[in-house]
């Protein structure tokens, strides 16, 4: 079977690894990286819950993908936590905004299967471990700097990254922000609408009373000072 091209790490991890029918080498636990270039250089597995040594693997060992199998090829290089755990991992890395703002942790990276070049990261807003939570994409370039577990962006918050993967929680918020939209574009609509006709019904008022005033202006008798003077009695 064809290897892909990119792969998450996430997925990586899932799978079972396996070196041929009889040997099982259990699943990956953590990647092996190089984090000033951005590239994995494999990752590690654990052959079960009670062995303390871990198996770490290269990325060209890998030969196919079965389902939830990968199978490899060789041995692996035999180690312990204890020493992973020194490399260093930008995996559960605080994101820190241009501000000095912890707004995230990475929870995963797309990478070249062939390469092990990072594509990109996938930032999580809280614990990256809850199921379901959303994703943003953070691109290699917006990265400033790093350190051993923590990673600068040029951004100052989520909003301005991305959206991967979308939460529940966040899906309702975002339908709920529609909904209220929609609400506020009927009550504007609503109250223009008022509006119009309370002007309407101002002009229309309006001409009823100059019609009115016409109306007695023009029907009432005009008399001429010549008039007058003819029957007032004093003249």
């Amino acid at each position: 079977m064809k290897l892909p091209k990119e792969f998450l790490l996430s997925e990586l991890l899932n799978l079972n690894v396996k070196g041929d029918a009889i040997n099982n080498y259990g699943n990956g636990e953590n990647v092996w990286m190089h984090p000033p270039v951005h590239r994995i250089l494999g990752w590690y597995s654990r052959p079960s819950n009670f062995d303390l040594k871990r198996n770490v693997w290269k990325l060209n060992q890998i030969s196919q993908i079965i389902d939830n199998d990968i199978f490899v090829k060789g041995d692996p290089a035999i180690s312990d936590l204890a020493t992973l755990n020194r490399f260093p991992n930008l995996i559960e890395a605080n994101l820190i905004n241009k501000e000095g703002s912890k707004i995230g942790v990475i929870a995963d990276f797309l990478f070249e299967m062939e390469t092990g070049n990072i594509k990109f990261y996938l930032i999580s807003r809280s614990n990256p471990k809850i199921p379901g939570s959303s994703r943003w994409k953070l691109n290699i370039e917006d990265i400033i700097d790093q350190q051993p577990g923590l990673v600068f962006g040029s951004i100052i918050s989520l909003e301005d990254l991305s959206l991967i993967k979308s939460s529940i929680k966040n899906q309702f918020l975002k339908k709920g922000r529609k909904v209220l939209n929609r609400f506020d574009d009927m009550r504007n609509n609503a109250s223009h609408r008022l509006e119009n006709w309370l002007e309407e019904d101002e002009d229309i008022k309006l001409k009823s009373e100059y019609k009115r005033n016409s109306f007695y202006n023009e029907n009432e008798e005009v008399r001429s000072f010549s008039n007058k003077s003819d029957d007032d009695p004093w003249i």
